[in-house]
């Protein structure tokens, strides 16, 4: 029954919450009221899955994102401004500690509207290069939408993206063309391995300034897969922050629109599916990991079975301090919050959560093996043998992957070393049987040489008279 319970508190705590993981406040930042009317498709669908939207302009003076020290809002979603920047209220630092404290942003670009100042800051810190023409956009003269773009070639069609690598789930796949106009170019740092694309544009691609009327683009910003369109950095406190290089992308008249190919084919637009899968992840409706019970105790192995089935426990759960040399077996729950509801983790084949036994560094990296499910989680476990080493150590189980949240759960427990009444008996032991022999032999050779020496004790005569003086 403890498995269970633990998981109906996390399954509520959910359900209080709303859809996403955190919380529903967004603040939606827009500087002029009548640009909401091109988004209102967009809007309609954040406010169906939950969302309580609030409005408001850079340019407002009684804007906060924090009251009384903590977050006004849970997440925020800011569409290009026309001023050049984004007021007080919404400076590089204070965005930064919006992040500090769990909140999610989605930023939007836009080739129409100049950068702030103040946001090109802050993608600096987070290692994401822009343009440094302020006008600068992606054009691709063999992959865009030759219906509205049959000239300047500046909307993007692209397929909806496969995985990033083997071990990483997909939560921005499909089978639809995602039309992308007026897009600006991302390039991301090597530095941090927080930052993950979304987005890429084709290899046909480039980034240049419309207003330089040379013909030919001699140093581009960017080239090809050099380009992210969509980029996500995912804090260390797991709080997520996208960089959406379209503004127009969420407009009405793209998320079931129709474009045609170069190749002269119609196809509608997958932007409405693919908003919503960005919103979802920026605002921590997928790919959010939910540790319920950990647990550890002493085990016995009581057969050659698969799994767990021959492990037993013994004693109690959770222990402070184990003997060198014990069986020990370590359990952990973890579900994954998808949407609505919570479900059980799935590792990829490619893919290994282990579990690492640690003093100063780990003695032991382990696999765990999940064992068993129940209808929203997995149980993971792993049963190994302690190490001929005493000392404080660690049960750690640190899990990080791109676009799940960060999972480092640590446990302490103190390996004593054998006590005195604890260590094998010698004749336990088949290499002392030799010297045990040995000295059973020496007894048996000396009480024989005493007993010989006392049975063969010489004979004395006995004198036939005194001694005469």
């Amino acid at each position: 029954m403890r498995w269970p319970v633990s998981l109906l508190l996390v399954t509520l705590l959910g359900l209080v919450q709303g859809l996403s993981s955190i919380g529903s406040r967004l603040l939606v930042v827009v500087e002029e009221s009548s640009e909401k009317a091109k988004y209102s498709t967009f809007w309609s669908d954040l406010e169906d899955r939950g969302y309580k939207l609030t409005f408001d302009s850079p340019k407002n003076d009684k804007l906060a994102l924090f009251q009384h020290g903590e977050r006004a809002f849970d997440h925020i979603l800011l569409l290009p401004p026309k001023s050049k920047g984004l007021g007080p209220a919404l400076t590089s630092k204070l965005l930064l500690q919006f992040i500090n404290q769990n909140g999610n942003i989605l930023l939007t670009l836009s080739a129409d509207s100049p950068t702030p100042t103040s946001i090109s800051s802050l993608l600096l810190e987070l290692d994401i290069h822009l343009p440094p023409d302020r006008d600068s956009l992606v054009v691709d003269h063999f992959n865009y939408d030759t219906a509205s773009a049959s000239e300047k070639h500046d909307v993007l069609l692209l397929p909806q993206r496969s995985r990033l690598r083997t071990d990483v789930k997909n939560y921005f796949g499909g089978d639809g063309t995602i039309a992308f106009p007026r897009a600006v170019a991302q390039q991301l740092g090597n530095s941090s391995p927080l930052l993950a694309p979304v987005l890429r544009a084709k290899g046909t691609a480039y980034s240049y300034n419309p207003k330089d009327e040379a013909e030919v683009v001699e140093d581009p910003f960017a080239v090809g897969e050099q380009i992210s369109l969509v980029s996500s950095i995912q804090a260390r406190n797991s709080a997520r922050f996208t960089v959406f290089g379209s503004a127009e992308a969420l407009e009405n008249k793209w998320m079931d629109g129709k474009v045609k190919g170069v190749d002269g084919k119609d196809s509608k637009t997958a932007n409405r599916e693919f908003a919503k899968q960005i919103t979802a992840w920026t605002f921590m409706e997928l790919g959010v990991l939910k540790v319920g019970r950990v647990e550890h105790h002493l085990s016995s192995i009581t057969g050659d079975s698969a799994g767990n089935d021959s492990v037993a426990q013994l004693g109690y759960l959770n222990p402070s301090i184990y003997r060198v040399k014990n069986d020990v077996t370590f359990n952990i729950e973890i579900s994954e919050y998808s949407y609505d509801h919570l479900s059980p983790l799935k590792v990829d084949a490619s893919d290994a959560l282990q579990l690492e036994f640690t003093m100063l560094s780990p003695y032991y990296r382990l696999d765990l093996i999940p064992i068993s499910q129940t209808l929203n989680s997995t149980i993971f476990s792993s049963t190994f043998k302690l190490p001929d080493q005493h000392g404080i150590f660690s049960f750690r189980v640190n899990y990080k992957r791109p676009f799940l949240t960060n999972v480092d759960i640590k446990r302490e427990v103190t390996v004593r070393h054998f006590a005195h009444d604890e260590w094998p008996r010698s004749w336990e032991i088949s290499a002392g049987w030799v010297w045990i022999a040995g000295i059973w032999v020496t007894i048996a050779g000396w009480l024989a040489f005493v007993g010989i020496w006392l049975w063969s004790e010489p004979a004395y005569e006995q004198s036939k008279g005194k001694k005469m003086q």
